[in-house]
């Protein structure tokens, strides 16, 4: 590197992001994780050997993935390659396998190749890989923010460890943030920044463990702060607040977030806490999710959880997925919200689903017997003959509408399915069901 290129890089680093500046460059730096990166874990020992095998790690933004990778460049005598996952495509890929392999070939030097979001890698860059990750001619480095169970295949994912990376702590945040304040070389040192308690607590709280958005909005409001005549640059909530914008909601329609969400939604009613309901409600919709995805989760939910409890339930979550169908956001949100509070308030039975389980189980394990003779249809002379619907009682022509018969296979007799339960209307079905086993009428 010339002298004029040198100085250029200087350059470039000292105008990067606050965030890329205070990039640790060794584990006693490294804030957080510790789990897999404190004195003598696995991961950590690994890399201070230089001794790693193919791996992802896989969190969300700005918990040191990135940064993990570049340790490993620092401490490896492996010939390292970054990789954009976006613009490189499967020739690129093969070329630097074929380069990987004369360097080995040529030096015994191994190649370390890290692709950032690996996620977005599609299916054929995937393969690309995999004989080379396979035979060890390169040892792979993926970072996603993405679950790589859904997004890697699945002989990548065999041939790599996966490391999951959580989001920074209040108090790890709190480190972070106090380091950049202090650093004169890398960070605001020289500024003479005052972060106010409540500026710094709202800052911790709307980057919700990551440390990139937090570095770069304490930036963003150290230099567009004037100097006190003390020459400080006090930043308030308030202007903490208008830098950072918004707290960034965390969700990805296709992974965790999205599965994680609705699963607490669906819990929520299903606990009859229409609070929470509300809220995961909202969080969804805020982040984009699809509007009909909800509804049809509220649906099964009115027949799975509340059934005969509340017969209205299940009218009610179709009601309301037809307005997401007439109306459309924003304004489906309401019915929506409607069906979720009523759905949580409602009385709670879930014995239609274990009804329909236990005939199902019954229909595969259980002999199922043959279908009595005078159920049978017997709308032709042919059937009949051969004794169909002998021996039906209508039960129309009976008081009250009912009359004892078997219904059931005669292999399957006495069998019980459906197991009212005391709650909201399924008390009277019990009740109902009560009498006529025990031969009232």
């Amino acid at each position: 590197m010339d002298l004029f290129s040198a100085a250029r890089e200087t350059q470039r680093k000292k105008e990067a992001p606050l965030a890329t500046r205070m990039r640790p460059e060794r584990f006693e730096d490294f804030i957080g994780q510790q789990e897999i990166v404190g004195p003598n874990r696995l991961l950590r020992r690994a890399i201070e050997a230089d001794r790693i095998t193919s791996m992802i790690f896989y969190g969300p933004p700005g918990t040191g993935k990135t940064t993990l990778a570049f340790l490993i460049a620092k401490y490896t005598k492996a010939h390292f390659e970054t990789v954009n996952a976006v613009s490189t495509g499967v020739t690129e890929l093969r070329k630097l396998i074929k380069e990987a392999e004369e360097r080995y070939a040529l030096h015994g030097k191994r190649t370390i190749v890290f692709i950032d979001e690996i996620h977005r890698f599609n299916k054929g860059q995937q393969d690309a890989l995999l004989p080379a990750v396979e035979d060890g001619t390169i040892i792979l480095l993926g970072a996603t923010t993405e679950n790589p169970y859904y997004e890697v295949n699945t002989p990548l994912l065999s041939r790599s460890r996966i490391f999951r990376l959580r989001p920074l702590t209040d108090d790890e945040m709190k480190q972070v943030i106090a380091r950049a304040l202090q650093d004169r070389e890398k960070g605001l040192g020289d500024l003479q920044v005052e972060l106010e308690p409540a500026a710094l607590e709202h800052l911790v709280r709307v980057a919700e463990g990551d440390a990139r958005l937090a570095l770069n909005g304490l930036e963003l409001a150290a230099l567009t702060t004037e100097p006190g005549p003390d020459g400080k640059r006090v930043l308030t909530a308030e202007i903490i607040a208008d830098s950072v914008q918004q707290k960034v909601i965390r969700y990805d329609k296709q992974g965790d977030n999205h599965y994680d969400t609705i699963s607490a939604f669906i819990k929520s009613i299903r606990g009859s806490d229409p609070d929470a309901a509300l809220f995961y409600l909202a969080r969804m919709l805020k982040a984009g999710e699809d509007p009909k995805f909800i509804a049809r989760r509220m649906i099964i939910l009115a027949a799975e959880d509340i059934g005969n409890a509340d017969p209205q339930g299940l009218l009610v979550a179709v009601a309301a997925a037809q307005a997401v169908e007439m109306v459309g956001l924003p304004e489906a949100r309401i019915p929506m919200a409607q069906a979720a509070v009523y759905l949580a308030t409602a009385p709670k039975s879930n014995a239609c689903y274990l009804g329909i389980d236990r005939a199902s189980a019954d229909v595969d394990t259980v002999s199922q017997g043959t279908i009595p003779l005078h159920l049978r249809d017997a709308s032709h002379p042919g059937s009949r003959q051969m004794g169909h619907g002998q021996g039906y009682l209508y039960p129309h022509a009976f008081p009250g509408h009912y009359v004892r018969q078997e219904y059931l296979p005669p292999e399957l007799k006495g069998r019980r399915y459906y197991e009212p339960t005391t709650e909201g209307y399924e008390r009277e079905i019990k009740a109902r069901i009560e009498k006529w086993r025990t031969g009232g009428e």
